[in-house]
């Protein structure tokens, strides 16, 4: 496929690229320094501000598919949205947050004692976009959560799908970037979750 990967340089967006090109597929990756992007003979290094709309829609024109790995609070949900839309681009895969996803108890991950208060305002920013993306009609999109633990680990392709409850293993709520990044193209390649959120975690 031909996809459009914007954050191609940061933590999970890396590990999505790097997934992407094991894989085979041709891949526009997007930063705001693009000097930083891996060489390889398949990813077509892009820089963009993701807020000049009308330069990143020119970019997005003509892929399958966007992935979107850029942090919540450095964005602006309709006008990203819009910009895909305006590419006209159908499937969206978004990198989201764990702060949504609901726990045992019946409450969101976010609301509850011990998550950290640093990172509130990153998981409002989050719930604003997938809020945003449910009123979508005509945009195949998927909003991919994490475990609460996000981490740099090992690729093992050992992991559970959940749904819109948080997973809690043996040794907590875990994710890998790089098994995370494993679920999201698999998604990518086999779509079982359009207009849907759902979450990896082991």
């Amino acid at each position: 496929m031909k996809v459009a990967l914007i954050g191609a340089t940061g933590n999970v967006g890396s590990r999505v690229l790097a997934e992407l090109v094991l894989r085979g597929h041709s891949v526009t990756a997007i930063a705001r320094n693009a000097a930083k992007v891996p060489a390889s003979a398949t990813v077509t290094p892009k820089n963009c501000d993701i807020a000049d709309q009308a330069a990143l829609s020119d970019i997005l024109s003509g892929h399958d598919a966007v992935i979107s790995s850029v942090r919540f609070k450095d964005s602006v949900p309709k006008k990203l949205i819009d910009t895909v839309r305006s590419a006209e681009i159908r499937r969206y895969l978004v990198v989201g947050g764990a702060a949504s996803l609901m726990t045992a108890s019946g409450i969101a991950h976010g609301d509850t004692p011990e998550f950290p208060v640093q990172f509130a305002p990153e998981a409002g920013a989050g719930r604003a976009f997938l809020d945003a993306l449910r009123a979508q009609e005509d945009l195949e999109w998927t909003f991919l959560s994490p475990s609460a633990v996000f981490f740099a680990g090992d690729r093992t392709g050992k992991f559970r799908i959940g749904d819109d409850k948080l997973l809690v293993g043996p040794q907590g709520s875990r994710i890998s970037f790089e098994d995370y990044a494993i679920a999201l193209v698999d998604e990518l390649e086999t779509p079982k979750h359009l207009r849907k959120r759902f979450t990896v975690g082991y």
